[in-house]
């Protein structure tokens, strides 16, 4: 049977993050992808202008007609926008059968707001029923409320947020060190998975590929450790080969061979 994996998560109509960033993902995963709209976003490569957030009872909607009818096998969080979405998605995560990797997407790559405070502080209901969570330096700061400039200082916030009840990749690309080192806490151990940093404007939706690859892989039955290893070797070359779409901080390469 061909994998499935759901993304539920914000649009991005210039495609390079977003719920269209993991659908080309699951694609080039050679998984099945469906997609749950949270919210819409009027965005290019150099900026964001306008972000509506859906109903919560359509995005549940919507996830509903979902997993009644499709055999999800890996789903992920994108963007959620408010609070009232964040719980609503945490009420409907609690009867999920399948993994779930939960991005905690707070501001764009331009620095807009995709998350207010209030739901940022919901997110712990929706931790507690992820499998995975991946945020990034300033989201692992923001969500424990303690500095994340230092890979030492990583590894603390990644200890503190694995007491939430989920496995916790904190990616270092925001980190100062020589490499971009993320840590991967799963199962109470801790591992280091670093990468040679590649000096290009070209990261948008990065952290949107990197949490659908791990879904994707997830979904065709990877364990957790080599889901994570694959997808950050994967969107080391999609990174390293980005297209140069527009005149901003461009995709990264989608179209990267697994």
């Amino acid at each position: 049977m061909t994998p499935i994996a759901l993304t539920i998560a914000g649009s991005d109509p210039s495609g390079g993050a977003g719920l269209q960033a993991d659908l080309k993902t699951f694609h080039q995963h050679q998984v099945y992808g469906a997609s749950v709209v949270t919210l819409l976003t009027v965005q290019n490569t150099t900026e964001v202008s306008r972000v509506d957030v859906m109903a919560p009872d359509l995005v549940v909607a919507q996830i509903d007609a979902v997993t009644r009818d499709l055999p999800v096998g890996a789903a992920k969080t994108g963007a959620l926008g408010s609070a009232p979405v964040v719980r609503a998605v945490s009420e409907a995560a609690a009867r999920f059968t399948f993994p779930l990797v939960v991005d905690p997407v707070m501001i764009s790559k331009h620095g807009a707001p995709l998350l207010d405070d209030e739901a940022r502080d919901a997110l712990d209901e929706l931790f507690a029923h992820a499998t995975l969570i991946t945020p990034n330096a300033p989201e692992a700061a923001a969500l424990t409320g303690r500095p994340v400039a230092t890979l030492a200082e990583a590894r603390v916030a990644a200890e503190s947020l694995a007491k939430r009840g989920c496995s916790v990749l904190l990616k270092g690309g925001h980190l100062g060190d020589a490499e971009a080192i993320d840590l991967l806490l799963h199962e109470g151990e801790l591992h280091e998975l670093p990468a040679k940093r590649i000096d290009t404007p070209h990261t948008h939706g990065t952290g949107c590929t990197y949490a659908a690859a791990i879904t994707a892989r997830l979904a065709r039955g990877d364990a957790l450790v080599d889901a994570v290893t694959g997808a950050k070797a994967w969107l080391a070359r999609a990174i390293a080969t980005a297209p140069g779409i527009g005149h901003g901080h461009g995709p990264v390469n989608h179209l990267t061979p697994i």
